[in-house]
């Protein structure tokens, strides 16, 4: 046992440096899961570490991750999949080790380039003005200059509500590569200001999706890195000499997954090109450099998107009704876009050589970069240049499904991350509530991820599920029909939810794997709520989900109805939430391409589909839907299964086998 292990032993025993904090209680699992994870630290290995709610998960891994950083000079990265947990560990936990180590260091909050207002930006965009907006956006331009004299970090975070400012004008003063440098902006830019905190911070956290786009850059990133001063190069993920925590790490496959693939969006192609010049305002970034060979260059790039949009509508059927179709062959479409991106991209390179004024030169730069990065998209989307090892689809967005966006995204991550995080001689540790299926071992988890050669830890939650927590299932509640056939089902389904409520006077979560049924059971449910004084809170009823989660903690009796988003990294504490009503078993649906894909290579290796996948995948975000109901300590409620297959199915057990086991159950 090293010195980090038995000091952390220490930190979490019951007269450790935990000990004098206000509502501090010793727990045996939160001291075994800290002490593993300094082990890890010590030995460069990875961690897989599943620890059930109340365990105290944060503090046990940045304790001992901030003490070995400190010590070593080393970056810690903690990466989530939720913004609420990033704000915690930002705002609240760290504040909390900090006092306890009673230790100074840096932390820093790593957002997106375009997170962050760029004053050199800003001071073009208003020198354009008449050329980029109209007089409401001029206005707002105005607004964000008074703003940026005392912007705090100057991130869209900070913005103050009352602003409003239109996507549209902030993606004109937000930083961008070129541009935003430190030779064109200075130290005081809200950009690099933050980029120098992250540089200099011992602890950087961040979320998932940031990470893995980070991850894929690494190699590039690396040949740009300085070189460290230190006789042991360390094998570094994305700054110099760091090491990464994943919290929530149930998310990271499907997460790398899209981040290792490929995105071609109408709608942004179509804004982006629209920024540059807008024939119909005739404003744009590029009026005032504006030749009549450029803006006719800009015209036929245009008139090219929306021909090729509209062709590829066609070629694979996909519109509004059919609002997913899987790309399988090659040159499906006639690739009529590159050409005109690749006339209108040469061109402005032209133009970026023989500009003279620095700051122009780099937003031609900037421009040049997307049209490239647009163009490499479509010729592999087009192509399916890597069929074996990706899945290709086609879906349509917006108000009126009116725009089709091209995506990829990889099959199987295992081999990537195996590489790129588990086996590369540096410390990667993995944390979740929900990293096994409810069994003994993270076989699986490992497996999907490549960290077969991990080590690995289980511990379960403190809570008294005795006491805490009650399940009903709903034996006699006829199984899930075909969607074509739920008008028959869906009265059954009414009568159990509304018997549920009443038995907890609303304060419930219903969860659904279907956005439609949720949509009918609400109109049937809206009435009886209202008669019954319960707020009834809809997924996709205009609040995004931080807002619904507000209200539903705020006004006690609250009913919200939600689809995935809602069955995981939701946190309610206390009364407002005593009931979780689960209405099926979250099976993934077979027609979402990405699990079409992975369970055909399944397959193909000589596996059982259902077994090896599907029901494991159903499994995890059935612990997780299941977990959103004891919190604390002093969390009381009930669970309500309303899917019959738990009891009549032959993997109806391992479903039963997930539920806490001290936890009573009443078969109805």
């Amino acid at each position: 046992m090293g010195w980090l292990t038995e000091q952390t032993e220490h930190d979490f025993s019951a007269t450790g440096i935990l000990s004098g904090g206000r509502g501090f209680e010793y727990r045996p699992q939160q001291q075994l899961m800290a002490t593993a994870v300094a082990a890890a630290l010590e030995n460069r290995s990875s961690l897989l570490a599943e620890a059930g709610t109340g365990v105290g998960k944060s503090l046990a891994y940045l304790i001992p991750a901030i003490r070995y950083a400190l010590e070593h000079n080393r970056k810690a990265v903690i990466s989530t999949h939720t913004i609420n947990l990033q704000e915690q560990l930002f705002h609240k936990d760290i504040p909390t080790v900090a006092k306890a180590l009673g230790v100074e260091f840096r932390s820093a909050l790593l957002k997106g380039r375009a997170n962050y207002l760029c004053r050199t930006r800003l001071r073009r965009a208003l020198e354009q003005a008449t050329d980029l907006f109209n007089q409401a956006e001029t206005k707002q331009l105005h607004d964000l200059l008074a703003w940026s004299r005392d912007c705090g970090e100057g991130s869209l975070a900070d913005l103050p509500q009352e602003l409003d400012i239109s996507p549209k004008v902030w993606a004109q003063v937000c930083s961008e590569n070129h541009v935003c440098t430190p030779r064109n902006c200075g130290p005081e830019c809200p950009y690099q200001a933050a980029r120098r905190r992250v540089d200099e911070a011992q602890v950087v956290v961040l979320n998932h999706t940031l990470f893995f786009g980070l991850l894929s850059l690494a190699d590039e990133m690396r040949q740009e890195a300085p070189l460290l001063d230190e006789e042991e190069i360390i094998p570094s993920f994305i700054f110099p000499n760091d090491f990464i925590i994943l919290d929530e790490a149930h998310t990271i496959e499907t997460v790398a997954a899209h981040q290792f693939g490929t995105v071609l969006g109408e709608a942004e192609l179509k804004y982006d090109l629209l920024r540059l010049y807008n024939p119909h305002t005739r404003k744009g970034r590029l009026r005032q450099l504006a030749t009549p060979k450029l803006l006719q260059f800009i015209e036929d790039a245009q008139t090219a998107t929306d021909e090729f949009f509209r062709c590829a509508r066609l070629d694979c059927e996909v519109d509004e009704h059919q609002g997913t179709v899987r790309l399988r062959r090659a040159e499906w479409t006639e690739d009529i876009l590159s050409p005109s991106l690749a006339t209108l991209e040469n061109e402005v390179k032209q133009m970026a050589e023989v500009q003279e004024n620095e700051l122009t030169r780099a937003e031609l730069l900037d421009v040049q970069a997307r049209l490239r990065s647009y163009r490499a998209a479509a010729k592999e989307l087009i192509s399916l240049t890597n069929a074996d090892t990706s899945v290709y689809w086609a879906e349509t967005g917006g108000q009126e499904r009116q725009f089709t966006t091209l995506r990829s995204a990889l099959i199987n991550v295992s081999d990537l991350l195996r590489e790129k995080l588990f086996e590369t001689g540096n410390t990667c540790i993995c944390t979740s509530a929900t990293l096994s299926t409810g069994e003994r071992g993270m076989s699986y988890f490992a497996g999907r991820v490549g960290a077969e050669n991990a080590e690995t830890l289980q511990i379960g939650s403190p809570f008294n599920f005795a006491e805490q927590m009650r399940v009903i299932v709903a034996r006699s509640m006829p199984p899930p029909p075909p969607a074509s056939e739920e008008d028959a089902y869906t009265p059954a389904l009414f009568d159990w939810i509304t018997r549920s409520l009443d038995e907890s006077d609303g304060r419930a979560f219903v969860l659904f794997t279907s956005y439609n049924l949720m949509r009918r059971m609400a109109g049937l449910l809206r009435p009886y709520c209202t008669e019954r004084g319960w707020p009834l809170l809809v997924q996709g009823d205009g609040q995004d989900r931080s807002r619904m989660l507000q209200d539903f903690k705020q006004q006690i009796g609250s009913v919200l109805l939600g689809t995935d988003s809602f069955w995981t990294g939701v946190d309610v504490p206390g009364e407002a939430l005593s009931n979780v009503i689960v209405t099926k078993i979250p099976f993934e649906s077979p027609s979402n391409p990405l699990t079409e894909a992975r369970m055909e290579d399944i397959t193909n290796r000589g596996g059982n589909a259902f077994r090896d996948y599907s029901l494991p995948e159903a499994l995890l975000k059935f612990r997780q839907g299941i977990g959103r109901l004891i919190r604390s300590k002093t969390d009381h409620g009930i669970i309500t299964l309303l899917d019959s297959r738990v009891v009549s199915k032959f993997y109806g057990a391992r479903f039963m086998y997930a539920i806490p086991a001290a936890a009573p159950r009443d078969f109805l």
